[in-house]
């Protein structure tokens, strides 16, 4: 099938998760925790997946399914067909009744998103990419012009777990020694898709981020003109260590910031 079938199906999918999602926000759900103190989840999380592979599974139910919840599959194949889907990607947010959090859904093909959608409907905002333009509410996107680091925004996206708390406070300073505000989001497909639409200018982490909160904002930001790497300046990949995502004109210091994180200055 033609890959503009998989955007409508992305799209599709993630409307029927954020509208489970969106049902539940700011009703009193119970939250429970599946590890550390802030990694939390809901019945919504589940519900919303279950209804965002439904709607895959119409269409293509032999490709993969890797999702975050429940016992799909984590992992992404390097082959072929398959799908990554994020319920709720901010459920930090969702739980505190914050409107930041979003249903990411990117169909990928041998590793690589050849389309995504992330549906925000706390906010109203729909973002989707077929690959080669990026979109917000049916209106093409683009990344931001902004060549001066002192006049851009950037986001330490992702977390450190308590044993790393030293590395945060690093990415806290590399960002704000170099670029003119830092935004802290907690909601890592929001804030790539900031970066496609130009309300962000670079989002940077050096852990390993986990591929569904991940491929559906890394496609639209390279669909929108950005440049995605690791922190080596590689494209980056869904078992890339780091990502280091941003306008292209600003990438070169980002990717100083980045490295900053991880060597501790050296």
């Amino acid at each position: 099938m033609a890959n503009d079938e998989r955007v409508a199906v992305a799209r599709r999918a993630a409307e029927a998760g954020a509208a489970v999602a969106v049902d539940r926000f700011r009703t009193g759900i119970d939250v429970e925790r599946k590890g550390e103190k802030t990694d939390v989840v809901t019945a919504a999380d589940r519900d919303a997946q279950r209804a965002v592979v439904d709607v895959i599974c119409e269409s293509y139910p032999d490709d993969a399914v890797v999702g975050e919840e429940g016992d799909a599959s984590k992992q992404v194949p390097a082959t072929g067909d398959a799908w990554v889907i994020d319920p709720i990607d901010g459920t930090n947010n969702y739980v505190r009744d914050a409107r930041l959090w979003g249903t990411a859904v990117a169909a990928v093909r041998d590793g690589t998103p050849v389309a995504g959608a992330t549906e925000m409907p706390a906010l109203g905002d729909g973002y989707w990419t077929d690959g080669e333009d990026a979109y917000r509410n049916g209106d093409p996107v683009t990344v931001s012009d902004r060549d001066d680091p002192e006049a851009c925004a950037v986001t330490p996206t992702m977390w450190w777990d308590f044993d790393a708390r030293e590395r945060y406070d690093r990415a806290c300073g590399a960002i704000v020694e170099r670029f003119g505000d830092l935004r802290r989001m907690g909601c890592a497909q929001a804030e790539l898709a900031g970066v496609a639409e130009g309300s962000l200018d670079g989002v940077v982490t050096d852990v390993r981020a986990h591929p569904w909160d991940t491929l559906a904002g890394v496609a639209m930001v390279r669909a929108a003109g950005g440049t995605v790497t690791d922190l080596d300046g590689e494209p980056w990949r869904y078992d890339s260590v780091g990502l280091v995502a941003s306008n292209g004109q600003i990438h070169a210091t980002l990717l100083d910031a980045a490295r900053e994180i991880r060597d501790g200055g050296a």
